[in-house]
């Protein structure tokens, strides 16, 4: 019933935002006649807190190359930069979601896929103006914080945006009350606004001891209260503290009606438990998240790096590490790793964990690597402590910096596995991992799995979830649309068998599917 009535309370409040004016029945775009006139936008200007912005593709300074229009130096040099390319209202992480390009370097440059015009928002105040003015024109309207989604959401052809990045307040409050909860449910707590970054939460909080859950990346670039939470959201702490949207306490929204509300446990709840999980710029723009907060922690690192010359034992070596997920979940473990047809490499954190009982949970594995010797298997391991999660983070081992994916041209897919498959199906599941030399995730099972399933908008399939297994491939610009196609199919190829090897386990509504979307929510 809750999920009925939210769609219904939804639809009713966005359907003037669907009411067409143009003949197609579509949403206006630049390229269609009713898109507003330059004094119409003028209207806007005088409504909002800062000039409107005129967003342009990331390499849009070195064009045309015989003469280029800009500082192509600044963009030659951080074109990599994930901090840089979230700062740019046009830049996406992924390019291709820019501007879909396979000649290289002779052509003019166009608009693409990057919004024409937008609102660089500094209150809810300014998302409001923009969301009537969008909805009194009709206009095709994105949402873009940091530009990290993977399913291109952030941006659309001849669109008006909404840019929030700017959004930077953080506020802590050690005993923060939720709108229309009683006085003494009091949380301790941090709220972000829409425009902060992991990196500025993470820094903020431990000023005050404490830490949180959220994600990662090389410069910590990723939007806190924005896609990561909407999809979901893991984190290396997940499987003791839960992931994003169990931690999150209360979100002020701005509806399509331009009302700014205030979505918890106690009002406007359908909501509440729609956006946690639901998927990002849908019901929605957050202006801002309140989420739980944890004392700061030491933690133990364990890594473990082995290289392979023989083919048995590596897939022999992934069928162990992967039946091992479960014992180390249930010590506290949370991770990161990778594979190549000859290397492994993945990293273990524990919170509040000693090195006694660090050296302990990973001895057997330990042991095991080196028993690969034989096979002319090399490996090294080794535990490194730290006095809190956050000196981890801020010493982030090169395993995050080397994986980096900004500015790539870059295609994923994700597959959940549950406790049942790492147990009964791990051989099965390797063969596959290896098939695309996949990256896991373990930052599921634990506290993930004590959630109750229907708490939050999110895939019930987390629930039972270890391990996020992910595949994908990245290209160059200029690769063709042949060569492109074939590397697609075998992406959708690989999905499609984990799908019927793991139908059940679903997928990340954050890491795109190639199957369909019916994998984001019911596996």
């Amino acid at each position: 019933m809750k999920l009925f009535t939210l769609t219904f309370r939804l639809l009713a409040g966005s359907a003037v935002v669907f009411a067409s004016n143009t003949s197609s029945g579509c949403l206006c775009t630049s390229d269609d006649p009713c898109w507003p006139s330059a004094s119409t936008f003028a209207q806007l200007q005088s409504q909002v807190s800062q000039p409107l912005i005129y967003p342009h593709p990331t390499a849009y300074a070195c064009y045309p190359v015989s003469n280029p229009s800009g500082n192509c130096t600044e963009v030659e040099e951080n074109y990599m930069n994930g901090n840089w390319r979230s700062s740019m209202p046009g830049s996406m992480d992924t390019p291709y979601f820019e501007t879909f390009i396979f000649a290289n370097g002779t052509g003019t440059c166009s608009q693409g896929s990057v919004p024409v015009i937008g609102v660089d928002a500094r209150s809810p105040a300014d998302i409001q103006a923009a969301v009537n003015f969008a909805v009194k024109y009709n206009l095709k309207l994105v949402v873009k914080n940091t530009g990290h989604d993977y399913l291109g959401r952030s941006t659309a052809r001849g669109s008006f945006v909404v840019w929030t990045h700017n959004m930077k307040n953080i506020t802590y409050s050690p005993a923060f009350v939720p709108l229309g909860a009683p006085a003494n449910e009091t949380d301790d707590a941090v709220t972000l606004s829409a425009g902060v970054e992991w990196q500025e939460a993470y820094g903020t909080v431990n000023q005050y001891g404490r830490m949180m859950v959220g994600g990662i990346s090389a410069g910590g670039s990723i939007g806190a209260a924005g896609g990561w939470l909407a999809g979901g959201g893991h984190s290396i702490l997940s499987p003791n503290y839960g992931l994003g949207v169990d931690n999150a306490i209360e979100m002020t929204v701005v509806l399509s009606t331009g009302d700014h509300v205030t979505a918890n446990e106690h009002q406007f709840s359908d909501l509440f438990w729609a956006l946690r999980g639901g998927g990002g710029a849908t019901y929605g723009i957050v202006t801002s998240v309140t989420y739980h907060t944890y004392p700061s922690l030491p933690v133990q690192m364990y890594s473990c790096q082995a290289n392979f010359t023989n083919a048995t034992a590596m897939e022999e070596s992934v069928a162990e590490l992967m039946h091992s997920q479960i014992q180390f979940t249930d010590d506290g473990w949370g991770g990161y790793g990778a594979m190549s047809n000859s290397s492994l490499y993945f990293i273990l954190v524990g919170p509040n964990m000693s090195a006694e009982a660090a050296n302990a949970g990973t001895r057997a594995w330990t042991e095991y690597a080196q028993s690969l010797e034989q096979y002319g298997v090399s490996s090294e391991a080794g535990i490194v402590g730290y006095p809190s999660w956050y000196d981890w983070y801020m010493s982030l081992p090169s395993f995050f910096s080397a994986g980096a994916s900004d500015g790539l041209n870059i295609m994923f897919t994700s597959r959940l596995l549950s406790r049942d498959t790492l147990e009964n199906k791990y051989k099965n599941v390797t063969k596959m991992l290896l098939d695309c030399g996949a990256s896991f995730n373990m930052i599921a099972g634990g506290k993930v799995n004590q959630v109750d399933p229907d708490s939050a908008g999110l895939n019930p399939a987390w629930r039972n979830a270890i391990v996020e297994a992910v595949c994908g491939f990245s290209w160059e610009d200029g690769t063709s649309h042949e060569d492109l196609q074939v590397q697609i199919k075998q992406l959708k190829s690989w999905i499609n068998a984990m799908h019927d090897l793991t139908p059940s386990d679903g997928a990340y509504f954050n890491e795109v599917c190639g199957q369909t979307c019916r994998a984001f929510f019911v596996g």
